[in-house]
């Protein structure tokens, strides 16, 4: 994913400037001469004479050319909890010391415990290069920088800096909750894949046994049935498709607060997770994959394959967050244009009545689709919306609990799965459980 990697700030600045030390030393240098011929002490001179020829060596050496600078970000994308550099590269000739700090804030941190301070000393060259590492805490996009750069010379007399490189911004992958589950799906109609299919051909499921007939290959010969029957019989196999998924992420509220890779996650962590393992899975199959989120904006990404729909998968997920400002349910758009075909997952902590009716018309329109639960089992609401008041009783959070189960309810009669996203083989049983429905024979009245 190196074409994701963060562009070089770079900074060249203004000249050098006296430092606090250069003025003390001057200072101390006139004040000695001074007193030496007011007070008529010559043995004063001496003082003095060591401390203005030292500061005058250290001046007249090679002047330093003015220093350069550059701060990039390690080349590959990091996943939540990896780690990252900070690197600054300095060309100071003539330069004694570099000093670099790089303020973080947010969920990109220093590795280790560290500071986000680092010096050295340059080469004969005026060159340097100074890393900082950083772990990065949670997806999305995050700031790092900007990186304050301060370079002395000439003993400490003369400074260039602090001056600001602008800030960098590192791209947090949300994949750590790794989904290997069941490759069932309720349809298979691709041209080649590994799914199933209801039609006959060419594929290493059984669907049953035959007699023999004209362009049947002789490797698909059960001889052992052949033997008891006394003529030839054959295996049939059922033809395996590749298969449309539709994510459908709703992020319109949250629930509960991020704690980061090692904390709690909130109900969009676990949704953007979640979204993020099930692409990766599907695509790795090589199905098409669909995203459709709704929360700060809407984003609609059409179903594709390949490593290509994978990273712009990826980069819609770090996007994602919930409006910021509430004034009343937030609008979740109609399901339309969506392949009838396609198996539609749904990730959402299952709050407000608009993703309950957008679910129910799904169903009628024949999609195959599951319901993933989002909301954490032991979040505390507190968005700021009416309909979130961190002010709640406990009484009242419980009736909202009961309003939430009896939409839930509702939503299972008309044969809707709702499970709970726990990571590896969530949504094995279920799947199964949809493509038996599907395959099974259907009674014309």
């Amino acid at each position: 994913m190196s074409d994701l990697r963060s562009t070089p700030g770079r900074l060249g600045g203004p000249g050098w400037v006296p430092t606090a030390a250069l003025f003390r030393t001057a200072a101390l240098g006139a004040g000695l001469a001074l007193a030496a011929v007011l007070l008529r002490r010559p043995d004063l001179l001496y003082l003095a004479a060591p401390i203005v020829l030292a500061a005058a060596l250290s001046l007249g050496r090679q002047a330093p050319s003015r220093p350069q600078a550059a701060l990039t970000l390690s080349e590959d994308v990091p996943f939540e909890g990896g780690r990252l550099e900070a690197k600054v590269r300095v060309i100071a000739p003539g330069a004694d010391l570099v000093a670099v700090a790089v303020p973080v804030t947010g969920w990109v941190q220093p590795a280790g415990g560290r500071t986000g301070v680092v010096a050295g000393l340059p080469d004969q060259g005026g060159g340097l290069d100074l890393s900082v590492p950083l772990v990065a805490r949670r997806w999305g996009r995050h700031q790092v920088g900007p990186a304050v750069v301060t370079v002395t010379a000439a003993a400490g007399l003369l400074r260039w800096g602090p001056r600001d490189l602008p800030a960098q911004t590192v791209r947090v992958v949300p994949l750590t909750d790794r989904f290997d589950g069941a490759a069932d799906v309720p349809q298979a109609r691709g041209a080649v894949g590994v799914h199933r299919s209801l039609r006959p051909g060419e594929g290493a499921e059984l669907a049953g046994i035959r007699q023999f007939g004209a362009g049947d290959r002789l490797r698909r010969i059960n001889w052992r049935v052949s033997l008891r029957a006394g003529e030839l019989h054959v295996n049939d196999t059922v033809a395996e498709r590749d298969a449309e998924v539709v994510v459908i992420l709703d992020a319109r509220y949250d629930a509960g607060a991020s704690g980061g890779i090692e904390g709690a996650a909130s109900g969009v962590d676990i949704g953007v997770r979640a979204a993020a393992a099930l692409a990766r899975f599907y695509l790795q199959l090589g199905d098409r994959v669909g995203l459709i989120t709704h929360g700060e904006r809407v984003l609609i990404l059409p179903a594709a394959s390949g490593r290509r729909q994978l990273t712009r998968l990826l980069d819609a997920l770090l996007d994602v967050r919930r409006p910021l400002v509430l004034t009343g349910e937030p609008e979740l758009l109609d399901p339309v244009g969506i392949d009838p075909r396609a198996l539609v997952i749904l990730l959402s902590p299952l709050v407000g009545a608009t993703v309950f009716d957008r679910a129910a018309t799904l169903t009628r329109m024949g999609h195959p689709l599951v319901i993933v639960d989002t909301l954490p089992p032991k979040a505390t609401l507190s968005v700021g919306s009416p309909q979130f008041d961190p002010q709640w009783s406990g009484l009242a959070l419980r009736v909202w609990r009961m309003q939430r189960e009896a939409r839930v309810h509702r939503l299972a009669e008309l044969g809707v799965p709702i499970v709970a996203w726990r990571g590896a083989g969530s949504l094995d049983a279920v799947l199964r459980d949809l493509a038996r429905a599907r395959a099974a024979p259907r009674v014309r009245q």
